[in-house]
């Protein structure tokens, strides 16, 4: 549990930008992945990246192994303690995952039979709505896309937000109490099913 709350609040500090320089990092390297995947083949984006970390380790080895030369130190590997570091997995953190996988996809089968069976009218009607919308934002927009604009969103929208509380709280207000307004105006005009009109 405290695995999940310590992913948590680190995934909450990138956001609100608590250091600048992680932010940063972490925003700059999925926007640039997502912007190459957006231009270029996934097998492209793939072997340049790999072809980049693989040169860039190359020289930061080769510079180690010149320095060690010439200072005559005998540094070793410099990667040694990453060579070293054991990579398997307990066979419990593999049931774990797999458990919560299985969960949630039975979950979300179980959901969608439920809506495409029509086992309640208006959930099913409300998923038909939310398709038809998706069939415009779908002609308006191609996949990644909508994934960036999710990403900048996610990274802009909750500083903006916790900068400017106030005024986009009072703005907030305003624009609820008007659709208020103005829903109370069209059930007064609009008879609807079930409401009685007053004698």
């Amino acid at each position: 549990m405290d695995a999940q709350r310590n992913k948590l609040n680190f995934a909450l500090d990138l956001i609100y930008w608590q250091d600048l320089k992680k932010s940063g990092v972490v925003f700059g390297s999925i926007l640039v992945l997502l912007l190459s995947l957006a231009l270029f083949s996934v097998l492209s984006v793939v072997a340049y990246l790999s072809l980049v970390t693989l040169t860039i380790s190359l020289s930061f080895r080769l510079y180690k192994n010149v320095m060690s030369a010439v200072q005559k130190t005998g540094e070793g590997h410099p990667y040694k303690q990453y060579l070293e570091m054991d990579l398997s997995l307990s066979e419990a953190k593999v049931h774990e995952v797999a458990d919560s996988v299985a969960r949630h996809v039975t979950g979300f089968m179980t959901e969608l039979r439920r809506l495409f069976l029509v086992e309640d009218m208006v959930d099913s009607l409300k998923f038909a709505l939310f398709l038809w919308v998706l069939t415009y934002i779908g002609a308006w927009f191609n996949g990644m896309t909508l994934i960036i604009i999710g990403l900048v969103a996610v990274f802009t929208l909750p500083k903006v937000y916790d900068t400017y509380k106030v005024q986009i709280d009072d703005r907030l207000e305003l624009a609820r109490s008007k659709i208020k307004a103005a829903w109370k105006l069209v059930q007064e005009k609009i008879p609807l099913p079930g409401k009685k009109k007053p004698e």
